[in-house]
């Protein structure tokens, strides 16, 4: 797991910064397909260039399980 992704309050936290309102709607965009894909959708918020992603797992009683670390390993992976 990504030392960028902070485990607070039983959810995952991380914030991405980038270089404009395009380039982080690309990335929702992008995260959005994997989300569909595993099933599993994040709590996220938009400002301009940055985005905020809050993971639990909503059937496990909003705790960190399994599925929130392979959705953020996968994001990371966006990202390389």
């Amino acid at each position: 797991m990504s030392a960028l992704w902070l485990e607070k309050n039983n959810q995952l936290h991380r914030s991405f910064e980038f270089k404009n309102f395009q380039e982080a709607f690309a990335f929702m965009v992008r995260v959005a397909f994997l989300a569909e894909k595993q099933n599993h959708h994040p709590n996220w918020s938009n400002v301009y260039n940055r985005v905020d992603i809050v993971l639990c797992t909503h059937d496990a009683d909003n705790t960190v399980t399994e599925r929130d670390y392979k959705l953020a390993k996968a994001i990371d992976k966006l990202l390389e």
